[in-house]
C-alpha cells in the first residue's frame, strides 16, 4: 500500500492500478449511512442516480438516524432473474430485500444504503449483521439463448456446483465480467467495514459448502453464500470464496 491504510493515496493507487481491465481511474462511490466512499469500479449507479434501482421503503430494516451499523458479514447470492432490474421488482414485490446488485454487464446497483438492515439471507441474525448483493444470473441452461438475443453472449456453464453434499446438475455461470464487480465489491465494503477477509470453513479448514453454525447464529466474520445460512438455498454454489478472496488480498497487499 501507499500509506499503509487504504486511505486517499492507497485508493488513487487502486484505481490506477485497476482491479481487472473493466476499472477506470474514475473514482466512484457507494454509501453507507448516507456518507460516500470509493470503490474501485466504473461502472457503479446508486438508487437516486439517473438509471438507478432502489428497494422500497418498508421492505427493510429502516435503521436511519440510529447508531451506526456495523456490518461483519457478506453474503452473496444468485438472483435466478435475467436483470437486475427485473430483480430488483421481484425483490420488492415480494417484500425482501439486497443492498447491491450486480448487473450482466458488470454495472455494481446499489439499491440500499447499508446502514439499513436487508432481508436477505433467511436468518435474522445473519440480516441484522449482513450486507447482501445479488449476481444477476437466470441459472437454467434454457436461457443461454435469451442473453445471446439480449446481446451479451454465451454465459459460462458450471459443471461443478458442489453444495449441501451433492453436485448440481450443470447450469449457468457468471460473465467474467460480474465476478470481477464482484471482487471490488468485496474490496471496497471489506476496507469501509472492516469486514475480514475470510470464509466459512469446516474443522478440517476446508470451504465449508453448507450450512455454516457460525453463520446460522450470526457470529461468522467474513464473506459467505446463501446456503451457509439454510440448506433449502443452493446459491452461489461453485463461487470459489478462497479464491476470489485471495486475489483480493494480493490485490491490497494483504497476502500473508
Amino acid at each position: 500500500m501507499v500509506d499503509g491504510i487504504v486511505g486517499d493515496a492507497s485508493w488513487n493507487a487502486l484505481l490506477a492500478s485497476k482491479i481487472s481491465s473493466s476499472c477506470s481511474a474514475e473514482k466512484k462511490h457507494i454509501v453507507h449511512n448516507g456518507k460516500r466512499f470509493p470503490i474501485g469500479w466504473d461502472k457503479v449507479v446508486l438508487w437516486d442516480d439517473p438509471g438507478g434501482l432502489a428497494i422500497k421503503p418498508g421492505k427493510y430494516y429502516d435503521n436511519s438516524g440510529k447508531e451506526e451499523r456495523i456490518p461483519a458479514m457478506f453474503v452473496n447470492h444468485w438472483d435466478v432473474c435475467l436483470s437486475s432490474k427485473y430483480c430488483t421488482n421481484v425483490l420488492n414485490n415480494r417484500g425482501v430485500s439486497v443492498h447491491f446488485c450486480i448487473d450482466n454487464d458488470g454495472t455494481i446497483y446499489q439499491v440500499l444504503d447499508t446502514q439499513h438492515g436487508a432481508w436477505h439471507c433467511s436468518r435474522s441474525t445473519g440480516n441484522k449483521k449482513s450486507i447482501g448483493v445479488e449476481i444477476s444470473n437466470a441459472y437454467y441452461l434454457k436461457y443461454q439463448d435469451t442473453y445471446v438475443r439480449n446481446g451479451f453472449g454465451r454465459r459460462p456453464i458450471q459443471t461443478e456446483g458442489r453444495v449441501h453434499g451433492r453436485t448440481l446438475d450443470p447450469f449457468l455461470w457468471f460473465y467474467p465480467i460480474q465476478i470481477d464487480a464482484l471482487k471490488a465489491l468485496w474490496l471496497a465494503t471489506s476496507n469501509i467495514h472492516g469486514i475480514p477477509l475470510e470464509y466459512p470453513k469446516n474443522s478440517d479448514g476446508t470451504p465449508c459448502t453448507s450450512t455454516h453454525k457460525e453463520c446460522i447464529d450470526g457470529t461468522f466474520k467474513g464473506f459467505c453464500n446463501h446456503y451457509n445460512f439454510t440448506d433449502k438455498k443452493i446459491d452461489c454454489a461453485g463461487l470459489n470464496l478462497p479464491d476470489i478472496i485471495e486475489e483480493v488480498k494480493v490485490f491490497i497487499g494483504n497476502d500473508d
